[in-house]
């Protein structure tokens, strides 16, 4: 869901805008302003994921708006006036959409934030019914998972201390889906590796950082449905 806040120095563009947004499918909009200092002001306790944010006003620019609050809120700029385009994606917005606003354009932009939105989640943490309960598992703290000895349709999570959870009932399709797929890459059927926890690796077998019996490193073979994609993950 976006949840966005429109900030315009036109009523008219204001009232226009929210009537577009209203008949876009998960989107809300939170708040309307037309004074920069007065959204500056409630922007740090409104429950927002995305500003819209006109360019062109009187007193404060949208730009100066945008460096104040891009480190917190994603953000897509509307304006009348080409010369703007280079400078708002030097601040590395969203989206740039000309006026007059049009809703298949503005569709395209809440879509890339809706990516940009859900990201931070799909980086940080996955959630799922484990051997001890609903558990949230930060995706940093995993080193290794394979398919449960026990039961093949859960599967053993190795945290970088050891700790061992079980992910219950869940596929590996699903589980990848769910991971940052630049930190971790499926070896074969049953084991996942996080990259970070890779010592080194051939063209059939990885050694990892985990620990196994006595001194010795696990080591996971490299399944023939996986040598390609592995190796173009590793630039060979």
């Amino acid at each position: 869901m976006i949840k966005c806040v429109i900030l315009d120095d036109e009523l008219l563009a204001i009232s226009y805008l929210k009537l577009l947004c209203e008949q876009i499918e998960d989107v809300e909009v939170v708040k309307a302003f037309n004074d920069p200092k007065i959204f500056l002001s409630e922007i740090d306790n409104i429950d927002c994921n995305l500003c819209i944010l006109d360019i062109e006003m009187p007193g404060m620019t949208g730009l100066q708006v945008a460096e104040i609050i891009s480190g917190s809120k994603k953000i897509i700029f509307t304006t009348a006036y080409k010369e703007y385009a280079a400078e708002a994606f030097d601040l590395n917005v969203v989206d740039y959409v000309r006026k007059p606003i049009k809703k298949e354009r503005l569709i395209q932009a809440f879509e890339k934030a809706k990516e940009l939105v859900d990201l931070p989640h799909k980086k940080d943490l996955i959630e799922w019914n484990t051997n001890i309960g609903r558990t949230v598992i930060f995706t940093e703290q995993i080193a290794y998972i394979k398919t449960s000895d026990i039961d093949s349709r859960d599967k053993d999570i190795i945290l970088n201390d050891g700790t061992t959870i079980v992910l219950k009932n869940l596929s590996f399709k699903t589980l990848l889906e769910m991971l940052p797929s630049k930190d971790f890459a499926q070896v074969n059927k049953k084991e996942i590796i996080a990259l970070s926890s890779i010592k080194v690796f051939s063209t059939n077998e990885i050694i990892s950082t985990i620990q196994s019996e006595g001194d010795n490193f696990l080591k996971l073979q490299i399944g023939e449905a996986y040598k390609h994609s592995l190796m173009e993950r590793f630039g060979k």
